[in-house]
């Protein structure tokens, strides 16, 4: 998409489409911590509906399903089984992904899973080619990539005013309590997890740095857990080299106390910006004298917006709501979601190569 087509106001866009005959029967399968911002954005509507609220612990599907009026189910078959439910939000643990997906586009369903869309490759690739061949709709949550402020940056990318790139960082210097990984025993494991401040927490910053600056060639990188009490890193740095010649540096944790707001930056031979937060702090190019202009104005975000650096639950449900309203015209419409499944990829290729990296002590190019 160029930046003269690119919609910086999502919401607003959505309100626009016009009503639909029937709005999209919805399941939310997993009803945990994420599972109760899919319902609500489900239920929010306009374009959708929410039928079902799925998990195995039959009590806090039925807590969320009396929230919204909807069915209660405790397997994957049940919501399946249901000629109501037309798509389905997978909110399992991250490793269960891939197998629900696969069942859910089979089943005939369309379906929108929670990030990381898989923990291996292959598993990425088995989902988006059967969503190809099932002809079913399968979208990625990045919901970041709806909010204003980076949607603004990414016409401002796309348009090239910071000229050749040279720099591209990401900084997710988060934490996470021992209490936190002992909530559940999939956190901080391999099998399920599939790593750890990267993989759970990080992937969202990951893949805006890789949507921002371009794909990324190779990585070097070292992660370890120096901290918590868990299989998977609780701590990673990264030197990246993208495809467009430009180096970048990724830095990522759960163990440092309090935790601060995430960073990007992105410089060119031409202008830097950063983001703190979601709030840009630093937009400066070129001016034609050669003197830096600042373009702040209007292009801040809203300052106090919610950071989950310490609490996974502080979170905006806006973009959620988004995704799902755009899942839901995509299927009425016709046309791909805002982050089909092969968007999904690179970030976690990116992180499955600083692992691997990290594993050999190699350089690890990705794309291979």
């Amino acid at each position: 998409m160029s930046s003269k087509e690119f919609t910086i106001n999502l919401a607003a866009e959505l309100l626009r489409h016009p009503p639909v005959e029937k709005p999209v029967g919805w399941a939310v399968v997993g009803c945990g911590v994420i599972g109760p911002l899919h319902a609500a954005g489900v239920a929010k509507g306009p374009f959708t509906r929410l039928v079902a609220c799925c998990d195995i612990v039959a009590e806090r599907a039925e807590n969320l399903a009396r929230q919204h009026g909807a069915k209660a189910y405790t397997s994957l078959e049940q919501v399946l089984d249901d000629p109501e439910v037309e798509a389905v939000s997978i909110c399992t643990p991250s490793g269960m992904h891939p197998e629900m997906t696969i069942r859910a586009l089979r089943a005939g369903k369309h379906v929108l899973t929670e990030k990381p869309m898989a923990i291996h490759l292959e598993d990425a690739d088995a989902m988006i080619r059967t969503a190809e061949e099932t002809g079913g709709q399968l979208a990625v949550i990045f919901q970041r990539r709806t909010q204003p402020v980076f949607r603004t940056i990414k016409a401002a990318m796309e348009e090239k005013v910071l000229g050749k790139p040279v720099l591209g960082d990401a900084y997710m210097k988060y934490y996470r309590s021992p209490e936190y990984y002992r909530s559940a025993d999939w956190r901080g494991t391999w099998q399920w997890d599939g790593g750890g401040a990267l993989m759970n927490q990080g992937i969202h910053i990951i893949d805006m740095l890789q949507w921002l600056m371009g794909p990324v060639e190779s990585v070097y990188a070292h992660a370890g857990t120096l901290v918590r009490e868990i299989e998977v890193e609780d701590t990673a740095v990264a030197v990246l080299k993208f495809r467009n010649g430009a180096f970048g540096v990724i830095e990522g944790t759960t163990s440092v106390y309090p935790g601060v707001d995430h960073r990007i930056e992105l410089h060119g031979e031409k202008g830097t910006i950063r983001v703190d937060g979601e709030r840009i702090v630093e937009w400066r190019v070129e001016g034609p004298d050669g003197k830096p202009v600042s373009r702040l104005e209007g292009t801040t975000g809203e300052a106090g917006s919610p950071s989950p650096t310490s609490d996974p639950r502080a979170i905006s449900a806006d973009g959620h709501w988004i995704q799902i309203q755009d899942l839901a015209l995509a299927i009425r419409d016709g046309r791909p979601p805002l982050v089909p499944g092969r968007e999904g990829r690179p970030a976690l290729e990116i992180i499955l190569g600083i692992y691997e990296s990290s594993r050999t002590g190699r350089e690890v190019y990705l794309g291979r």
